[in-house]
């Protein structure tokens, strides 16, 4: 019998759903389940910015489509900020490879934010990228979003609120939009870890674009809170040296708060003290 050969995107298909399986797919299938981020007949936006990541969560998504039990429609969408031609192919040629069907739409946010006057380019790029996403989504009339967040970057921005922000807050698996109604962004990736997601591409032979702005350099150098998660970054890989799990730890804790042992608390605009119901106790 003729061993049949495969095409290149289905080995790297084919990896997600073998040698990868309990590290990514598993975890993007359990986090679909645990925090219901796909259900019957969403119509989910897949946002890839041409990173490793939101590409493996375009891939993930359309293995859970084509073997999960939940019906659900998908739109892959580019969003060009205004990259240069050869991050732009670089893209194009990628989703080629990996046989995802994007759509790309333009938009002058470099420009933009090269205009502006303000400290904090990356700052203004990634809330300008948000809304024009959102516009997007309406447009195509999909009531989800999907973004291609991992595990790291979840437990690096719990840090970074409590470190600098002075507030206990994560980056949520999924939630409402507040300026445009019936549209949910969800975080597929929650549950995978960076280092698979690495390895994941190693293995292929995957090489994706990084951050691609003009401004990636100057974002380094100012207190935007990019160098600040680089700082994090390297204090979980540190302390992981002591402590191998403190990363699932700094996670799972975030879903084990004790409110019989915060000081304060604000929900939906309110705030609260363990005050309000010390004496009632």
């Amino acid at each position: 019998m003729t061993k049949r050969i495969l095409e290149r995107h289905q080995e790297i298909e084919r990896s997600l759903l073998t040698k990868y399986r309990k590290e990514i797919y598993s975890k993007v299938v359990k986090a679909s389940k645990d925090y219901k981020l796909i259900e019957p007949n969403d119509r989910i936006m897949v946002c890839i910015s041409g990173g490793k990541d939101s590409f493996l969560m375009a891939k993930c998504i359309q293995e859970l489509k084509l073997h999960g039990d939940i019906p659900f429609e998908a739109q892959y969408v580019v969003m060009d900020p205004g990259y240069n031609d050869y991050n732009r192919n670089y893209i194009i040629d990628n989703a080629k490879l990996l046989n995802v069907p994007i759509e790309i739409f333009n938009t002058n946010i470099f420009d933009v934010v090269a205009e502006s006057d303000g400290k904090s380019p990356c700052y203004l790029c990634a809330r300008m990228r948000r809304g024009n996403l959102y516009s997007k989504a309406q447009e195509l009339g999909c009531n989800k979003i999907a973004l291609g967040h991992h595990f790291d970057d979840v437990i690096e921005t719990t840090l970074l609120s409590i470190f600098y922000g002075a507030e206990v807050k994560t980056m949520l698996p999924k939630l409402h939009s507040d300026n445009f109604e019936n549209i949910d962004l969800i975080r597929p990736l929650c549950l995978v870890k960076e280092q698979d997601i690495i390895a994941w591409r190693n293995y292929n032979d995957l090489t994706f674009i990084n951050c691609a702005c003009r401004f990636t350099e100057g974002c380094s150098l100012i207190n935007d809170g990019t160098s600040k998660r680089k700082e994090i970054k390297e204090l979980i890989k540190n302390l992981k040296k002591i402590n191998p799990r403190i990363d699932d730890n700094i996670y799972k804790a975030m879903e084990n708060v004790n409110l019989n042992c915060i000081l304060g608390w604000t929900k939906r605009g309110e705030e609260g003290t363990f005050l309000d119901h010390f004496d009632k106790n």
